[in-house]
């Protein structure tokens, strides 16, 4: 990647002011919390500036035996391993206990509880694998003191309150397992919130955005000092858990629905309400979520789906969209076609919405989650090794190196601690 600068038009003056007093209320926000500064006469080395910061990644996936070949690489390996984690200098990571979408009822959330219970027996045999190297933290001074030690920081997070039935206080448990960031959808709706993903037979909305039993998580994540993550609910969903959360929020793994018109982006009166609150919005390197396809693109995917008996015509939030409606037998070869034919998005467009929602909300309320081993992946930034890429792009924009530390890590520890700091 060309490490060349070139020189960005400035924000205007009440961007300015507006991260200016944000600036005043968040004790973590960088001095120079602005755009991001003219190029220097002489740049400064990529690779040695990522390695001067701590990177921590807000969302990543756990593969399982029974997980389909389509989320592992290529070559079959995972993306999260600690080899490629410490060859791209990413020094702590969230491993997400998540469950998919699933039917309302005793034996589907019997077996959600027994997948969330794999995914944690997983973090332990990595944890075991990695030996000295790294170690699991409950804490953002935990996640600093592993840095200082050079050990990579494990953080627990949880998503998908169908894991719950219809019980808040059974998430009890995974915090004493150590969960710290907790988000109560993923696809389909639960009898907890809305998705922004419904499935197949499901309306839009089912709770109008949180049922009662979501305002009670909510209160519980708050009480036990967790981080709750708003990613995947619905817009009344996510302006609901806000309102009600005394803490800062954080969305571990969405982008900006003003660049790509998708779902599960966040739309500006969600990222305005975000800051607000003080929270953080952690962009993904999901292609879906990046890149909208061309019309050529278009007709691709479409082939793809006639060939493999779904309808031509597919919403542009999904080509895999009626895939579950195929014999059990089908679905997978079909997705997998599909992912085959998707266009790939790179890491300039990831970073186009770093640059939107630096000039929308400052650069205190951004970060990075990457959904890897759920999915994500675009060229350049593929897995944790090639996290160095993005930073090589921050800084060819004119980000300084105080600021690249914000974004990866300074403003998700600092809600974090804010969350903890509200508990009780």
């Amino acid at each position: 990647m060309s490490h060349a600068r070139h020189r960005r038009p400035p924000l205007p003056r009440f961007v300015l002011l507006a991260i200016a007093i944000a600036c005043l209320d968040l004790a973590a926000c960088v001095q120079s919390d602005a755009a991001p500064a003219a190029p220097a006469t002489d740049a400064p080395d990529p690779r040695a500036v990522h390695d001067a910061v701590l990177a921590f990644d807000g969302h990543a996936d756990l593969l399982l035996p029974e997980t389909p070949k389509r989320y592992y690489l290529p070559d079959g390996g995972k993306r999260t391993t600690l080899e490629r984690l410490q060859r791209g200098g990413v020094d702590a990571i969230v491993f997400s206990i998540a469950v998919g979408p699933g039917d309302d009822t005793p034996d589907a959330d019997a077996e959600a509880r027994a997948i969330a219970d794999a995914k944690l027996d997983a973090v332990q045999a990595w944890l075991v694998e990695a030996g000295d190297r790294a170690a699991l933290a409950t804490t953002p001074g935990d996640v600093e003191r592993l840095h200082a030690a050079g050990k990579v920081a494990v953080v627990l997070g949880f998503q998908n309150a169908r894991i719950l039935g219809h019980d808040p206080a059974a998430f009890d448990r995974f915090h004493a397992a150590g969960v710290r960031v907790a988000g109560l959808a993923h696809a389909g709706h639960n009898a907890f919130a809305d998705s922004s993903r419904p499935q197949a037979g499901q309306p839009v909305s089912l709770h109008g955005g949180l049922s009662d039993l979501g305002r009670q998580a909510v209160r519980r994540f708050n009480e036990l000092g967790v981080l709750i993550d708003v990613s995947q609910l619905t817009p009344d969903g996510v302006l609901q858990t806000l309102a009600l959360s005394r803490a800062p929020v954080i969305a571990s793994h969405s982008n900006v629905r003003a660049l790509i018109d998708h779902r599960r982006n966040l739309g500006d009166d969600e990222l305005d309400a975000i800051k607000a609150n003080g929270g953080v919005v952690l962009v993904t390197p999901f292609n879906g979520y990046l890149h909208a396809p061309t019309l050529q693109e278009r007709v691709r995917i479409a082939d793809v789906r006639e060939a493999h008996g779904l309808p031509r015509d597919f919403d542009v939030h999904s080509s895999y969209a009626g895939v579950e409606t195929l014999a059990e037998s089908a679905r997978g070869p079909a997705q997998d076609a599909l992912k085959q034919a998707e266009a790939r998005a790179n890491v300039g467009e990831l970073v186009d919405h770093i640059d939107f929602l630096v000039q929308r909300i400052g650069i205190a309320h951004v970060g990075i989650g990457s959904d890897f081993d759920h999915g994500a992946g675009i060229d350049g930034f593929d897995s944790p090794a090639d996290a160095p890429n993005v930073t090589a792009e921050l800084l060819r924009r004119g980000y300084t190196q105080a600021q690249i530390a914000a974004i990866w890590s300074g403003n998700l520890l600092r809600a974090w601690r804010a969350a903890q700091a509200a508990a009780g």
